[in-house]
């Protein structure tokens, strides 16, 4: 990259103020528009049943402020979809309309914003292609474990997520999200996959923690990041779906670890339980919380902020409030 030029990422942040929104939960969202999705694919499965739906909560959270959509292709999967009947075709098919949904909801919410006012009060939003971690495909909670087995290998990993990446970047989105990734490994194929199919499009990865301390697998960040810092196709790195909580002290550890952009989007601190698929209760955040922490996770030095399970609409309405008071 040339001096003095720029990507639409970090352009993006830039237009922002300097710490940029991402979405919030999408699942929780679905729900609340009638979607069942206790199902193996989660989200995904609005993809063949309800994809309106899907481009309906795009909207929402454009709405709300978010300047990066992240699609419902976290637990899509080539085979998850052939696990319930579908071709090989028509995975492919499912991957790209994932991308396509939430290109379309940018496309026609920014033209409707240019029209009314000169889209002065909203960027023009990125779109994330997502690609959960190998455990969500698995659907057993072990994105939030790390524990893989011994049969799980780096080959392994690069396998199952190089066909799904192919597919996605193909589909055309400005970004790739990795998210929920719970140990090094897994990051280390992630690294190695965009290096070998050589991906011009800036990616994040990003980390679950259960300790507020190490990624999910016990490993420290310090060696997960390792991994990382010597690719220059990955823009930042960071944070998802663990509980606000431990946000402020990570974001602190992190900066000490990589030069690259710092992302979070906590979830609500609602646990969930991956084996009995439930929402067990404990100490949550609401909108108000979302607020206010917004700006100290931005003071800290995160440069994007959204939020993960459990949040909707009106937090990522709340942490853009926070973060564009000024601009």
């Amino acid at each position: 990259m040339g001096i003095g030029k720029t990507t639409p990422f970090e352009d993006l942040i830039e237009k922002a103020g300097g710490c940029a929104v991402v979405d919030g939960g999408f699942a929780t969202q679905l729900e609340k528009h009638g979607a069942d999705i206790n199902d193996p694919l989660w989200s995904a499965l609005c993809l063949i049943k309800d994809p309106h739906l899907i481009k309906k909560v795009h909207k929402e959270y454009l709405e709300a402020g978010a300047d990066i959509l992240v699609t419902s292709s976290y637990q899509a999967t080539l085979p998850g979809f052939v696990s319930r009947g579908l071709s090989i075709e028509e995975g492919e098919s499912l991957l790209r309309r994932s991308v396509e949904l939430a290109l379309e909801a940018r496309d026609s919410f920014w033209d409707s914003m240019k029209n009314k006012h000169g889209g002065h009060a909203y960027n023009r939003a990125l779109v994330a292609a997502s690609i959960g971690s190998y455990g969500a495909y698995l659907a057993d909670g072990s994105e939030y474990s790390g524990s893989y087995g011994s049969n799980v290998g780096l080959d392994k990993l690069k396998d199952f997520h190089r066909k799904r990446l192919q597919i996605l970047v193909e589909a055309g989105p400005d970004l790739l999200a990795f998210e929920t990734i719970p140990n090094k490994l897994e990051a280390q194929a992630c690294v190695e996959l965009l290096e070998e199919e050589n991906i011009k499009i800036p990616s994040w990865i990003c980390f679950s923690s259960v300790d507020g301390e190490n990624a999910p697998s016990g490993e420290s960040f310090k060696e997960c990041l390792n991994v990382i810092n010597k690719c220059d196709k990955v823009k930042a790195v960071g944070i998802n779906c663990a509980p606000p909580q431990f946000i402020e002290d990570l974001i602190l550890k992190l900066n000490k670890l990589t030069d690259k952009a710092i992302v979070v989007y906590p979830n609500s601190g609602e646990v969930w339980d991956g084996r009995d698929k439930k929402w067990l209760p404990s100490k949550c955040f609401n909108d108000d919380k979302f607020e206010c922490f917004a700006t100290r996770w931005r003071d800290s030095g995160a440069k994007l902020i959204g939020g993960c399970c459990r949040t909707t609409p009106s937090t990522v309405q709340a942490i853009s409030k926070a973060l564009k008071e000024k601009l």
